[in-house]
């Protein structure tokens, strides 16, 4: 204590200006982001996607069944269950999704299935292709 006896009992200095209020301090500790949008485009790096993967021969003529199968009844508007890859719009890659409906058309160009609620899948994205009751095969 010898070395600060001089000063151990004096009171605390007080700035002159007001001090700041308390939101205005708490900003001085947050994070610095010196690049815009680097938070997203590091949650988009970590975003998966898979890979299209390349039909089988006998995958591609089991699809070509069902839809002669289906173009014989299309006039009864079949409910079908429909699997396809949906490429990514970002990156490369993408995700195999499913949809179910009843047919409306198979459009020819370019070559699609479109369902009565509007969905339209291209049939070059097509992976299975069932009726929704299990009468086609996939």
């Amino acid at each position: 204590m010898s070395d600060y006896s001089d000063i151990a009992d004096l009171s605390r200095p007080r700035s002159r200006r007001p001090p700041m209020p308390l939101s205005d301090r708490a900003a001085q500790f947050a994070p610095f982001a010196a690049l815009s949008g680097h938070e997203a485009a590091v949650a988009e790096a970590g975003r998966f996607t898979d890979e299209r993967a390349v039909l089988s021969d006998d995958q591609r003529d089991a699809i070509d069944r069902a839809l002669a199968l289906l173009r014989e009844r299309l006039g009864s508007r079949p409910a079908v269950r429909i699997a396809y890859f949906k490429a990514d719009s970002r990156k490369a890659g993408g995700a195999y999704c499913t949809c179910e409906g009843r047919l409306a058309r198979i459009g020819e160009h370019p070559g699609s299935l479109v369902l009565e609620d509007g969905a339209t899948v291209l049939l070059a994205d097509v992976v299975s292709l069932e009726l929704a009751d299990g009468g086609l095969p996939s």
